[in-house]
């Protein structure tokens, strides 16, 4: 269990975030959603230590972990995929995989990893990460460093981000898996909709505050309603 407690964070005096709590269960496929601006990251890179809150608790099974680092936090079983990958010159997608799982694993297990996220492993096993790389590509090979991790809490922030049409469809299939096989807690940060679906829990942040939180099927009707409202007050104002 994930545990955030009043949560505050402020950056050149405006507030990012403005005592978020909330309770992320086990085995559950959450989805955060919002407007731009709306604290979404921030949120993701608290959770894992990248940023220090200003106030609140981050709790994971019962421990205080927010005065750890990354690192340590990673060693407890949390993982985090970037918005924007980095690439690493003179670093194969096999040595990438072999530091994600830290551990000597063979050729053949990292094939099996890579094959989870569709891509064909005798074509990018010895590639490099570098600019040679689609977004789409870094995308899945990043997905596949946190999945073969194997983590207790899994967050992507905006996976979709930078990606083809078919890469996007790759990716679904790769969230529908982790929603069905994953025994810890998966965090999502999307505005796609077919992303929303897949959720268990679809939690909606507004101005650095909680707004709502519910199921996928209460809170898509939530969502899209506004939009609606939202697309009718701009021609309205037009």
């Amino acid at each position: 269990m994930l545990e955030i407690k009043d949560i505050c964070f402020e950056r050149d005096n405006k507030k990012i975030l403005n005592h978020i709590n909330l309770v992320l269960d086990e085995t559950k496929f959450y989805v955060i959603t919002g407007p731009n601006g709306s604290g979404k990251s921030t949120l993701a890179k608290i959770i894992t230590g990248i940023l220090k809150p200003d106030q609140g608790q981050i709790l994971f099974n019962g421990e205080d972990i927010t005065s750890l680092s990354v690192d340590q936090r990673a060693k407890k079983g949390l993982a985090f995929a970037f918005q924007q990958p980095v690439r690493f010159k003179g670093l194969t997608v096999y040595d990438l995989l072999k530091i994600a799982v830290n551990k000597n694993i063979d050729k053949k297990d990292a094939c099996n990893i890579l094959s989870k996220v569709g891509l064909c492993a005798n074509e990018y096993i010895d590639r490099e990460i570098n600019a040679s790389l689609s977004g789409g590509e870094l995308k899945r090979i990043e997905i596949a460093t946190v999945i073969a991790r194997n983590p207790k809490v899994a967050i992507f922030d905006e996976p979709e981000a930078g990606i083809d049409l078919w890469s996007f469809q790759n990716l679904i299939e790769v969230f529908k898996d982790l929603e069905k096989e994953s025994q810890g807690i998966t965090l999502v940060i999307s505005h796609q909709e077919r992303i929303l679906r897949i959720a268990d829990q679809i939690i909606l942040l507004e101005k650095g505050q909680v707004k709502n939180i519910g199921n996928k099927n209460s809170m898509l009707k939530i969502i899209l309603n506004e939009e609606k409202c939202c697309q009718k007050g701009n021609k309205i104002n037009e």
